[in-house]
Order: C-alpha cells, then structure tokens, then sequence
C-alpha cells in the first residue's frame, strides 16, 4: 500500500524518519511530503535515503504534470499520515486552507487520515486547537494522541508526539482493519468532573476513570471507531482512540452532546457532578473565621438529555452507569426508565475492592429485558462483557430495522 507520510515543522520531525522505517517494514510504499518548515529541522535526503523516492516539497515543481501531482498521489494513497502534525497544518486542514503540497492533497484525497498531533501543552489546550480537532473529528480524521514528558520549549507536559511505534500501529488498525465492532463509532465518556470555587479549589469525586478508559480500550480493540471524553485522570489515552479532554460537567456535556451525533452507541461511565458553584471566584477565596457558605446549583444531566434527544429512534444505544451505596438495583431500574436508556451498569461504590479508584469492580447489567449479575474481575474484563451485550444490542437493533 500506498502511504502519504506529512511531515510538518516541529522538533518531532526527527521521529517521523522512524515512522517511515517502521512503515516500510510492513511493506508499506512511503511517499514523504515536507513542508518548508519540516526542512529546517530534517533534510529531505534522509527521507529519500529511507523511502527510496523522491521527497515531495515543492506544490509548483516544474515538469511535465508536476502541478497535478497531489492529485495522482491523493488517488494512489491508501492513507495520509500527517506526523509530527502542527497547531498550524491541523488549523488549514480543520479551515479548508491549501498553500502548498500537503493541505492541497489533504483536501483532494479520498483516503483515510491520521494525524499525530505534536506541540506545546498550552498550543494543544488553547480553545481554538481543540476547536480545529474536534472538526476534523467529526469528518473522520483519526488522532494518535501525544505524550507526555520533556517538551523541545523546556516544559514537562502533553504534547510530545507519539513514539514511532504507536503511530505505525495505529495505521496498521487503519489500513488492516479487524473487528466485530468495525464500522461502529462507539462515543465514550469517563473519569470525573472538577467544578471550581476559584482558581485554587474545585469540588470533585474520587473516580479514576478506570473503567470508562478500559470500556474505550476494548471498543478500539474490537474495531470501532472510539471517542473518549475524558474528565480529569492520570491515565494514559487507550490505542485508537480520539480523546477529548474536559474539566467541568459543563464542558463534559458540551462534549457528549457534539460526540454521541451519529453515534452507534454511547457510554456514560464519567463520575459527572451533580452540582457545580453558582459562581467561581476569579481569585482565590479568603480564609474566614466562620463557617462558609457556598450556593451549588445542579448540572445538566448529560445522559437524560441524550435520551430526549434520541427520542423513539433506535441509535444512538444509550448506556449509563449507577454508583450507588449499598444495593444500586432499584436506583438503577429507576434510571434505566427516567432517563429513557438502553442498558443501566450498576454498581456498589462501597465496596472497598470494587467502584472507584480500584482495579477491580462487580456490577449489574439491567436493562429491559432483565438483569445479569457480574462477579468481582478486573475492570477490564467486566469493560469486554458490556462491550459483548452492546454488540448484542446492537445487532438485534439492526435485525429489527430490516425486517421493517
């Protein structure tokens, strides 16, 4: 196969020329575009020397045909590979901007696209990146999530790109395809919420995000195209998903709602606040004498209003989750009705060897057909048995709309 390799001006560029090793290995034909940038952290000999084809530079190249040579490569690709990708080349991708080789065949190619971001911490959270992510999301773009550690800027953060080897596996999943999940986009929310008083404190919950994390893992491993929204943890982004980054139910909600449209299927496994500070201090609050007083206001709940948008149309299939003390199953029967989903996973939070912040957890799945009842296993084992019964759901759905 065919793959375009994008390699735009960051310090991660150096990584690229591995990527590109690692890709032939797998018998993939290398195509290198660079960028001006990209020339001035690697030369394109390299890549010439590695690929054994010419480098790709220059949109206006004289010779016969050369101005129409992004779209003879935009037809043979089978996929465009875009690493180290840039807050600048992620923004014209998102804007639809061609100004030189590699945007004018991202927007005349028909192949898939991946893309490892790579840049500074503050660059990938600032509104306007994540903005320009979340668009190319929605078209289909696919996401090797960066790193954390020593930053070229001196910071330790997010931002480095992904090692060689993850981004050429990551292509591997797009290019050979597997799965009983394939062709699903399975949206995913997990960890918790932190809602804050002011700039110093916030209010939030003990989840790790384990089991959401775990959920979208093996959705990803089953061959379904995962979004994970994620509240804030210190877990690592799972192989093949697209992870968004939230901080408040607020900004989780936003999230959710622009994810779970045309989804398959929706998880709602994040610890989501119930209530959040009517008003955060834009300075750090004063210590009193007294007792303080605080006036919490209730949050939307993102999994009831996914159910009243859905309304009486079989997808997206609705799964939410009840932490509960103590026996959850009335809490979650009432859930399961109030909130119009598909499927409840209840579980006792009590528990010291199951709920939150612990590898291991036991739950109930109840939905309207009845309950099953889980033992005690690791979360990811528990995260293949709610991925098995979604399947399910998922294809007695389908069956039930062709004989219709």
């Amino acid at each position: 196969m065919v793959i375009a390799l994008g390699v735009t001006g960051g310090i991660g560029a150096y990584k690229a020329v591995e990527v590109a090793r690692g890709l032939q290995k797998r018998g993939h034909d290398v195509v290198a575009i660079m960028t001006h940038s990209a020339r001035r952290f690697v030369g394109e000999v390299t890549f010439e020397a590695i690929t054994r084809r010419p480098v790709i530079t220059d949109q206006f190249a004289r010779g016969a045909n050369a101005d129409i040579e992004h779209i003879a490569l935009a037809t043979d690709a089978s996929l465009l590979l875009v690493a180290p990708a840039t807050a600048n080349v992620i923004g014209k991708f998102a804007n639809g901007i061609a100004d030189d080789f590699l945007t004018s065949l991202y927007l005349a190619t028909r192949a898939p696209v991946l893309m490892a971001p790579a840049m500074n911490t503050n660059m990938l959270e600032h509104a306007a990146v994540q903005r320009n992510l979340q668009t190319l999301a929605s078209r289909g773009v696919r996401f090797v999530d960066p790193g954390e550690g020593f930053l070229a800027c001196g910071w330790i953060g997010k931002g480095r790109l992904a090692e060689p080897d993850a981004i050429v596996a990551a292509a591997e999943r797009i290019l050979h395809p597997s799965g009983s999940l394939l062709g699903r986009r399975i949206v995913i929310s997990a960890g918790p919420t932190f809602e804050d008083l002011d700039p110093v404190r916030f209010i939030g919950n003990r989840s790790s995000g384990r089991m959401g994390y775990a959920i979208a893992a093996e959705s990803a491993r089953r061959g379904a195209h995962v979004v994970l929204v994620s509240g804030p943890t210190k877990l690592d982004a799972p192989a093949g998903a697209l992870v968004e980054r939230v901080r408040s139910a607020a900004e989780m909600a936003q999230a959710m709602g622009t994810h779970a449209a045309g989804a398959d299927a929706v998880v709602m496994a994040a610890a989501v606040a119930d209530y959040t500070p009517a008003h955060a201090l834009d300075s750090k609050m004063p210590k009193g004498d007294g007792p303080l007083q605080i006036t919490l206001v209730r949050t939307q709940d993102i999994l009831a209003e996914l159910g009243r948008r859905r309304g009486d149309a079989p997808l997206p299939l609705l799964v939410g989750f009840a932490a509960e003390t103590g026996d959850p199953r009335a809490r979650a029967r009432q859930k399961l009705q109030a909130k119009h989903v598909d499927l409840i996973v209840a579980n006792d939070v009590s528990r010291s060897d199951a709920g939150f912040d612990v590898e291991t957890n036991a739950a109930i799945l109840i939905s309207a057909d009845g309950e099953v009842d889980t033992p005690l296993q690791l979360k990811s084992e528990l995260a293949s048995t709610i991925i098995d019964r979604i399947e399910q759901m998922l294809s007695t759905r389908a069956a039930a709309a062709k004989q219709s």
